[in-house]
């Protein structure tokens, strides 16, 4: 055994030193993210609780834990490094909670949650430098799954389902009469509801799939190849599997797959699809051997070469306290803003008819009503104008926090339990509005009895729009600037016999002749 040079006991002694540096530097990093997630604690437990709650998003307990491993094997590569705080991180953080700010004031949870993510990124760029970031970029982002993101996918995954399911069937010979996603074939009615739209199998499809792809294959075209697939393949593999659970209802006379057991059905079939597609997938896999030799090499030749900057522990210590204060400014922004321009008041809605034109009755066309939760007043009333009905609906919102806001996906027009009535179609149409061009929502809704043609939009603290995006903005920017969070979805509704088009010109006249009393209604109950 023989004894160390003086060269060689200063080098081992600075190669401890570094390894110290690093976990020290790691440990701070991994401290800092958890100080984050628990002062932005209600955006963290809104994603965990639906984790919780939601079987399509239970996939989100293992996200963290898919990345802390895919982390962890990386940990001799990282080694080679030396952390070097970047300022640049921190501008990028400063940017994400002032974007988390405005969702929170919005109150966009979706939004709220990808920007809390996302700043895991930012901090391990700011602290641990940009070539440390830059190695951790995978797993880094595929944290980003774990938002429970997709329901805005809801709907056009269920009209693709609808539409692919009746191709199928017209192809097969089966007659279908569809109204919307609802149709009826010699057999029986069938519908492709929220649970027939294919996301957890396209959110499952997606998650496994983005990670198999980062594992088994190396190249940047190959991995997009097969994450185009994982999001392809279930999408189409859902329309198969609608169609089959269809024909086996059809020809078993609506004994078997008609009820829950459509849904065992439908995830052995997926787990099916899935199994093929990976089994198809490793055919082109790239082994990580020649890698794994070659990261082997380059450690043993060059195991004193460390990449990057000389961050002392100073600047990692100043740099960290740079990312706290940073953070904490949004949280307590967010704090300060919503209580200081809360009201106690409940606004009160009054809108009266016109005279010699329309006039307030108490009879309603239908005993159809919109589902609206958490408003601070609701207003409904029939008007009347030579032989001329519609109902004017008012959702009136103030003091709007998660879950009792004007924009939710649980405010319905038509539920999905309502089995009499249908929303049958939905589109855009131009009409004109305070002598202005403006953009309207329309609904056709349809039962055994009557059939409706709704218009709705936005009121936002006096500006208009039917659009869900534009009217969050505006909110933001009300509840920025200090204006409040008033608001309110104005739904008129006019039935016709034969075709919607002859409610047109009944909802116009109403607008034209109501609107400035409607105006009127709403502007007073914002002042009181």
């Amino acid at each position: 055994m023989s004894a160390q040079s003086p060269q060689e006991i200063v080098h081992n002694s600075a190669t401890a030193l570094d390894q110290q540096h690093l976990k020290g530097a790691a440990l701070l990093t991994l401290a800092t993210i958890a100080a984050i997630l628990a002062g932005y604690h209600d955006t963290t437990w809104s994603m965990v609780s639906i984790w919780e709650r939601s079987d399509t998003f239970a996939h989100g307990f293992l996200i963290f834990p898919f990345s802390a491993y895919l982390i962890w094997g990386q940990r001799k590569r990282l080694s080679t490094f030396r952390p070097e705080p970047n300022p640049m991180g921190l501008a990028v953080l400063a940017v994400l909670g002032f974007s988390w700010l405005l969702a929170t004031l919005a109150s966009v949870q979706v939004f709220e949650q990808y920007f809390l993510i996302a700043m895991i990124s930012a901090v391990v760029w700011a602290i641990l430098g940009t070539r440390m970031a830059w190695a951790l970029a995978f797993p880094l982002a595929y944290l980003l799954l774990a938002v429970p993101f997709g329901d805005a996918l809801i709907p056009p995954l269920i009209d693709f389902t609808a539409d692919f399911t009746i191709w199928a069937l017209q192809l097969t010979g089966i007659p279908v009469y569809r109204e919307g996603s609802f149709f009826a074939i010699p057999s029986g009615n069938w519908s492709v509801v929220e649970a027939c739209s294919g996301l957890r199998y396209l959110i499952a499809s997606f998650t496994l799939g983005t990670l198999y792809a980062y594992l088994t294959y190396r190249s940047l075209k190959r991995r997009l190849a097969f994450i185009a697939l994982s999001v392809i393949v279930p999408i189409i593999a859902n329309g198969i599997r609608a169609y089959m659970i269809v024909m086996t209802g059809h020809l078993s006379d609506m004994r078997l797959a008609v009820g829950v057991d459509h849904l065992i059905y439908g995830w052995i079939f997926f787990g099916f699809v899935m199994l093929l597609l990976f089994w198809i997938g490793s055919f082109w896999r790239e082994d990580d051997s020649e890698n794994d030799v070659a990261d082997a090499t380059f450690s043993q030749s060059k195991p004193d070469v460390k990449q990057g900057g000389n961050g002392s522990l100073k600047s990692i210590a100043l740099t960290t306290s740079a990312v706290l204060a940073i953070a904490f400014i949004w949280p307590v922004s967010a704090a300060y803003l919503e209580n200081r321009f809360s009201r106690s008041t409940a606004p009160q809605i009054e809108i009266p008819g016109v005279s010699e034109k329309w006039e307030a009755t108490a009879s309603q066309l239908s005993d159809w009503r919109p589902k609206y939760i958490g408003a601070a007043a609701q207003f409904l009333q029939n008007y009347r104008n030579h032989g001329r009905g519609v109902d004017l609906y008012v959702n009136y919102y103030r003091n709007q926090q998660q879950g009792t806001e004007l924009i939710n996906s649980e405010n319905l027009l038509v539920p999905e339990t309502e089995s009499y009535w249908r929303n049958i179609k939905e589109d855009t149409r131009g009409i004109l509005l305070d002598s202005q061009q403006m953009t309207v929502t329309q609904n056709q809704l349809h039962s055994p009895a009557t059939s409706l043609l709704v218009w709705r939009w936005y009121w936002i603290g006096a500006e208009k729009t039917a659009s869900p995006y534009m009217a969050k903005f505006i909110l933001a920017r009300n509840k920025l600037l200090g204006r409040g969070d008033d608001g309110a979805e104005i739904i008129i509704a006019a039935r016709y016999e034969e075709t919607p088009d002859e409610a047109v010109p009944v909802l116009q006249a109403f607008v034209d002749d109501m609107m400035p009393m409607i105006t009127k209604g709403l502007q007073n109950a914002w002042e009181r």
